[in-house]
This record gives C-alpha cells, structure tokens and sequence, in this order.
C-alpha cells in the first residue's frame, strides 16, 4: 500500500474553481466514505479549508488509487473532472508525506506561517476517527504531521513574522479607511476565522466591534471573550451603515451581502469609504460591491497576491528546515519499520531451528548432565546470533539508506520467510549473545 495526495490548493486552482470544490463537514464524511468503499483505497481523510480542499489516501495501488480519489472527488464538488483535472495537484509516498508536514507547519497555506490549519488538520482527522475512514497508516501521518505543526510554531518566530490574512487585508484597508485603531467594525461570522478576525481589530483597538451571526449565542460568547457586541443575523443589513470595516467569513454557500445592500448602506453613509474583507469561500460579498463608488472589497485572490513573498523571510527558511529534518527522519524511521518483520522473521526461523535441535539432542542423551545441556544450548545460541548479526545489522542499515525493500525481499525468498506468520510476533526472541567471558551482548 502506499500513500496518495490529491487535491486543489490557491497555488495552482483558479479562485472560482476553489469555491466549487469547497465542501461542508457532511460532505467531506461522504467523500471519505465514498473513497474508502472504492475498489483501490482503505483509508482516507479529507481536508477543506479556505485555501485548498485535499484527499489524503492509502491506496491499494497508484493508479488505481488516483482514478478512485479524482472520480469521487468530481463526484463530490459538482465539477466535471475533466475541468478538475488540469488543476489537481498529485503527491505520492515521500513527497506525499512532505507535503502533509508543509500543511501542518503552514507552510503551505495562503497566509505562509499561518496556525489555524493544525486546527483544521486536527479536527479533519478526528471525524475521520470517529468514521472509521482512517486505519494506522494516515493516523500515523497525520498525527506526525501535527506534532512538527506544533514543533514549528514553537521553535521558531514564524508566528511573528507570517501576515494572517486578516492583517493583510487590515494593512490593505487602511489606504482606503485609514488605520483599525478608531475604526468601527463589523464582523460577520463567530466561527474559526470570524473569532479570529474579532480578536484581531479587538487588540487593534478598533471603536467599536460588531458581530453578526447565525447563532446569536455563538456571537454573544465571542463578543464576550473580546469585548464586542452582538447582533442577529438578520440585523447585520442595518450594522453595515456604521461600519468602516466590514470582515466576513461564515461558510454560507451563497452571498451573504449582495451589491444591492451595500449600495443601499453606502448611500446612507453619504458617500464615506467603506472596506469589505471577505475570507470566505465561496465568497460572502457580492464581488460586483468593488464597481461602487468608495467601496473596496478585498478577496482571497487579492490576499493571496498580497502574501505571495512570505516565504523568503529568515524565519520561513528555518521552519522549512525543520520539516525537511522531520521528513527525513520519519522516512528512515518507516523504512527501519518496513524491514522489521522481515528480520523478525529471520530470527523465528532461527529460534525454530534451535529449538528443533535441543530436542532432539535431549532425546538422544538422556544422561547429560543439565549444566552441560545449559552449556550446549548456550554455544548453540551464541553460534546463530553470530551468523544473524551482519544480515540484521545489514538490513536495518540498508533501511536506513532506502534500499531495505529490495534486501528484505532477498532475504525473505533465501530463507523461505513469510513476515506476516502470526508466529512471527509471538516466537521468543534468541537469547543474547554471550561472549567467552559470559558477558552478554
């Protein structure tokens, strides 16, 4: 089996196209399960985020795999995979594995640096959990993924230096409506992105901050931890005419503000400039809002430009230098894994053969004496460790360098080993090895 990763992301995917592969939390569950029950697949978990929606599969072949995944994916957004196709990215095993730590880490994401996606890889993984979609090896993957996330953001500065979204479109904003400090503004939508953005002109010092959304508690306990205030949704058309600085991000799946409304709210503010920030996808705010006079609406497209030099920074570099230091180690570490039963295997053979032997020699001399037995058994073993110990030492070596497959395999058919006996895993290791002076090793 192997790994596969496929999917579309702002760095190759048109925005447009980005929107219809969006897909809910019931939606991603179904393409899991979709994916698992296809003829090439027995583990998937699927991630969607403001940026990229992504399959991460353990397949049963490649091709096999990849026409599996593309096909339910096509199946699952809606879109022809023949218009898919040409923007879908494709990562198999290393890469495959780089490319999920580069996610974790934020390396990957629109806002280079970015921490909200170990929530989003975090809480991806654990519905695909609860679902049963996921078996040991993306658990392994991504729970790895997530521990050199959290590594990144913890020994370097890349939480310092890397621009959310959220402040690259503040820092755009302030062209048109001057700095967030006396500011009023309008926050729709209490989830991940909207507490974010809440938080964020909250610290700014903003006059006043404003939050709409479908779950007035949900609004009410963000506005608490903040200090903000919160509306219904359905005032959210009469907030607009205050506010200075409007920022969405509710996960509708149509508009939320139609060009309409904001004209409506711009001629009551007698022509005073007006900002909308949508981090939503698909977008929140009619994109015909950026024609009317003293409106500018800054979407994921025009933030994506914004960030796009992010990764030159020194912190960055230091960041993508621990990620190639863990992909690295987590390879050889799997390799050292994958020659593991084949030796395993080796030594049962041997212990067989041992005790093979001391039986029959039991039985042969039923006279000797139980320290010379002892002493027997002891040379014995010590004459097997001998001869295993440059194969073992070898393979595991070999492992190490990428080679232990093909060494595994040679061992495998010159012994007649099959790693997959139970009695494998269940046979007593061979005693250690004992040197002329008794001392093991």
């Amino acid at each position: 089996m192997s790994l596969l990763v496929l999917g579309l992301s702002h760095h190759g995917a048109p925005m447009e196209l980005l929107e219809s592969a969006v897909l809910d939390q019931s939606a991603r569950g179904r393409l899991e399960a979709a994916i698992v029950s296809s003829e090439h697949v027995v583990e998937a978990v699927v991630v969607s985020t403001c940026n990229r929606t992504e399959v991460y599969a353990e397949g049963l072949t490649f091709h096999g795999g990849l026409a599996d995944v593309s096909e339910a994916l096509a199946a699952a957004t809606g879109v022809a995979l023949a218009d898919l196709q040409p923007h879908l990215y494709v990562h198999y095993e290393d890469r495959g594995i780089a490319h999920a730590f580069c996610v974790a880490a934020g390396l990957d994401s629109m806002a280079v640096g970015e921490a909200q996606i170990l929530g989003q890889l975090r809480d991806a993984l654990t519905r695909a959990q609860r679902r049963g979609h996921v078996g040991p090896a993306l658990n392994t993957l991504l729970q790895q993924a997530l521990r050199v996330g959290k590594r990144v953001h913890t020994e370097t500065e890349i939480d310092d230096v890397s621009r959310s979204l959220v402040g690259a479109g503040l820092s755009a904003a302030r062209e048109s409506v001057g700095p967030v400090e006396g500011s009023r503004v309008l926050v729709l939508g209490a989830g991940g992105m909207g507490a974010l953005a809440a938080t964020t002109v909250s610290q700014a010092g903003a006059a006043s901050v404003t939050i709409a959304n479908r779950s007035l508690a949900r609004a009410e306990r963000l506005a608490e931890r903040v200090g903000a205030s919160a509306l219904p949704w359905d005032a959210r058309f009469d907030a607009l005419t205050d506010a200075d600085i409007v920022i969405s991000s509710t996960g509708a799946t149509g508009v939320v503000l139609t060009a309409v409304e904001v004209a409506d709210a711009a001629a009551a503010r007698g022509g005073r400039p007006q900002v909308f920030i949508d981090l939503a996808l698909p977008h929140d705010v009619d994109v015909a809002v950026a024609d009317l006079d003293g409106i500018t609406r800054i979407g994921l497209a025009e933030l994506g430009e914004m960030l796009s030099h992010a990764g030159d920074v020194p912190q960055v570099r230091e960041a993508r230098d621990i990620v190639t230091g863990e992909v690295a180690a987590y390879l050889t570490e799997r390799s050292a894994e994958a020659v593991a039963p084949t030796v395993a295997a080796l030594r049962s053979r041997a212990q067989e053969v041992v005790d093979r032997e001391m039986d029959r020699l039991e039985r042969r001399t039923p006279q000797l004496a139980d320290s010379d037995r002892a002493e027997v058994q002891r040379a014995v073993h010590r004459i097997v460790e001998k001869l295993l110990h440059a194969p073992t030492v070898r393979v595991k070596e070999m492992a190490q360098s990428g080679q232990g497959g093909s060494y595994a395999k040679a061992l495998s058919e010159l012994f007649d080993l099959d790693p997959r006996e139970v009695s494998v895993v269940s046979t007593p290791p061979i005693l250690p090895i004992i040197d002329d002076e008794g001392v093991g090793r």
